[in-house]
């Protein structure tokens, strides 16, 4: 059987012991021979399987000639942030999964070969695309994550002046404050960021829109199209008694302290994170899986407790396995009840209880219940809560008249981003809940897409009442 080429990797002993990235990428030879598994089928599905619609196979192509710089050429066409989506890019469900070869055996590793043309050219110098000619529409992105920076770069690629605003002082989104350095370098994140603001974007940190500006202020300053992409940041938790105790984290706050405070470094760097030798993980997810993986290389022994089975958790399989080669404890069909506490007011143990699993509900995803009288208590010094986060409310409560998910706090759109108001627009986290960053580039793609048509006299730019998610 034709195997794929394994990308090299930290021995866990090592890398748990540090915050290096731990996939070292494809060297030259290694990217040639995965390049030379693809079939180069005439219907290519692994196209169809990719939400920002990179051309694969020409760029597969380019590669085997050598034409390293042509090929990231042809995938900035699509996509702004190789280098990202190279690394944290879910391929398995997307283009890989629809890949031919991987029928009867392993599908070619596209995202590899993505991340090694993007690394190719940051060392080599990124070539700078043409732009069309100005149209002298002003348009306001809010949010620099990844929904944010895909529209704003098509967007300024069609000659529209394009401001956008981030909150905080570092542009990125989940890209700078949710990833872990190990999976995802900041200084990678930083050039990216540094790609878009080179083909023109103005891109302005600190601003809080909701705060700063509201969503009318901007359309009274002049920008007739306006892109809402900020991301989902307000933390659900589990509700259970004890939950405000000390050293129970939400996830976000976890991360923000880590990722881009740089806590692991104190106190060469000013903020503290406290993390004992025994931490608890909630969730199954991919941000618990970081969580936990960050928990480990502080010193801490961590127990991911999720109250399905193994077969449900819905991190990357990769993701897991690296974690449990780290030394990550699962703790399967369990959920938490009560946390308790200490004199000194910070939580010594939690109450957990034994689940089991019922019927699919309506999504086909896999239910589960209590099982009477299965309590125990175990000790802890660190509780992180990984349960999911919800969009916060500032925006939709400074703008009047937007349609807002009353469940979710999500703001409701068509198919290709508009709102319910006309010239405004919305996706990634912030219209469907926390979700990938490429399904966030999509949306982005194609909000520009629909913007640009807007803009341009094509078509309204507003969505009825009754449209939407």
């Amino acid at each position: 059987m034709d195997e794929d080429v394994t990308m090299p990797r930290q021995e866990p002993k090592v890398r748990v012991k540090n915050f290096e990235e731990v996939a070292l990428g494809y060297t030259e030879e290694m990217a040639i021979k995965e390049a030379k598994r693809c079939l180069k089928c005439k219907k290519p599905l692994c196209r169809q399987g990719c939400p920002v619609d990179v051309p694969i196979p020409e760029f597969i192509d380019l590669l085997l000639q050598g034409r390293y710089e042509d090929a990231i050429t042809v995938i900035k066409t699509k996509n702004a942030l190789p280098a990202v989506c190279g690394r944290v890019c879910p391929q398995e469900q997307q283009c890989q999964m629809k890949c031919v070869r991987g029928k009867k055996g392993d599908p070619v590793n596209i995202g590899r070969l993505e991340r090694f043309l993007a690394d190719w050219e940051r060392e080599h110098g990124v070539k700078m695309p043409e732009k069309a000619l100005p149209t002298g529409k002003k348009v306001a992105i809010i949010g620099a994550g990844p929904a944010g920076l895909t529209c704003a770069s098509d967007l300024v690629k069609l000659g529209h002046e394009v401001t956008m605003f981030e909150a905080l002082h570092l542009a990125g989104g989940v890209l700078s404050y949710g990833i872990p350095e190990f999976r995802l370098p900041k200084d990678i994140v930083q050039k990216e960021v540094e790609y878009v603001q080179g083909l023109g974007v103005d891109l302005r940190l600190g601003n809080l829109i909701g705060r700063i500006h509201t969503i009318p202020e901007l359309q009274q300053q002049g920008y007739e199209a306006i892109f809402i992409g900020s991301g989902a940041g307000l933390p659900q938790m589990t509700g259970c008694p004890g939950e405000n105790l000390g050293g129970i984290y939400s996830a976000n706050e976890f991360l923000i302290r880590v990722n881009l405070m740089k806590a692991y470094d104190f106190p060469a760097k000013d903020t503290p994170i406290r993390v004992g030798k025994h931490v608890v993980v909630i969730g199954g997810g991919n941000v618990a899986m970081d969580c936990a993986r960050i928990s480990m290389r502080l010193g801490a022994t961590v127990c991911l407790n999720y109250r399905r089975s193994r077969n449900e958790l819905p991190a990357r399989r990769e993701e897991i396995e690296n974690a449990e080669e780290e030394g990550l404890i699962c703790k399967f069909l369990s959920a938490p009840l009560e946390f308790f506490g200490d004199e000194k007011g910070w939580v010594r143990s939690m109450k957990v209880t034994c689940m089991e699993l019922t019927e699919p509900d309506a999504s086909g995803r896999q239910g589960c219940r209590a099982i009477p009288d299965s309590d125990t208590e175990m000790p802890v010094d660190t509780v992180i809560v990984a349960i999911g986060q919800t969009p916060n409310p500032i925006i939709q409560r400074t703008t009047t008249g937007l349609q807002v998910n009353p469940r979710h706090g999500t703001i409701v759109v068509d198919a290709d981003g508009r709102t319910n108001l006309k010239g405004v627009f919305a996706g990634g986290d912030v219209a469907t809940g926390a979700a990938t960053v490429i399904s966030a580039m999509g949306a982005g793609k194609r909000a520009a897409k629909a913007m640009h048509a807007y803009l341009m006299g094509d078509e309204q730019g507003e969505v009825g009442p009754s449209n939407g998610n």
